[in-house]
């Protein structure tokens, strides 16, 4: 499912400062991150990336009771690892995987001369950089993170797949709405925010 390149041109660094500076860079200047840290064929990076921001979200909606897994292995502590583990290893890199599929499916049919699917898979895992926040109890900075989120996804199509905004926004709607709107929890919160600001009659 990935593919490790020891000296890839334009890759990410490996290692935990190479993640923190990933996502400095992509969340302070998007467009030269996905310019510049995008190779072909060096998709485990980015993977890597997705999957530890994803892991942090669950996380955090777990320590805050949002998220609940019971207690299938005698106990509470060991059956939130055992389901951070599940999540890290298997849930995330598939979903990942399956979502840069269908990303790849809808760029054939708008973005002909686009980018290979390994290029897909990291422009999706760092696109969710900002939902490392979006485990915390807050609807309102949960759907920011999420908007971001989209945002950048169609920013990183954009640049990697070499065409206009109007075409990536259209390829990077239904990514989207399942990775952010579904995945991360954006569209509930933003249901919770709009009922608190409606006004009854």
């Amino acid at each position: 499912m990935t593919q490790w390149v020891e000296n890839p041109t334009g890759g990410r660094d490996r290692g935990p400062q190479a993640v923190l500076r990933a996502w400095v860079e992509v969340m302070v200047r998007p467009r030269r991150f996905f310019n510049t840290g995008v190779a072909p064929g060096d998709q485990a990076p980015g993977m890597v990336f997705g999957v530890l921001v994803t892991l942090t979200s669950v996380a955090s909606r777990m320590a805050f009771g949002e998220l609940t897994v019971g207690d299938v292995a005698g106990s509470p502590l060991l059956t939130k690892l055992l389901a951070l583990a599940l999540v890290g290893l298997f849930v995330a890199p598939l979903v990942l995987h399956l979502t840069a599929a269908l990303q790849t499916v809808i760029l054939m049919v708008l973005v002909p001369n686009r980018a290979g699917i390994s290029e897909t898979v990291q422009v999706i895992g760092y696109s969710v950089a900002p939902c490392l926040f979006a485990g915390l109890p807050a609807p309102e900075l949960r759907v920011v993170c999420t908007l971001y989120g989209a945002l950048l996804l169609v920013v990183g199509v954009k640049e990697v797949h070499h065409t206009s905004y109007v075409r990536a926004a259209l390829a990077a709607a239904l990514p989207a709405a399942l990775v952010f709107g579904y995945g991360f929890g954006g569209k509930a919160a933003l249901e919770i925010l709009a009922r608190s600001a409606a006004v009854p009659w």
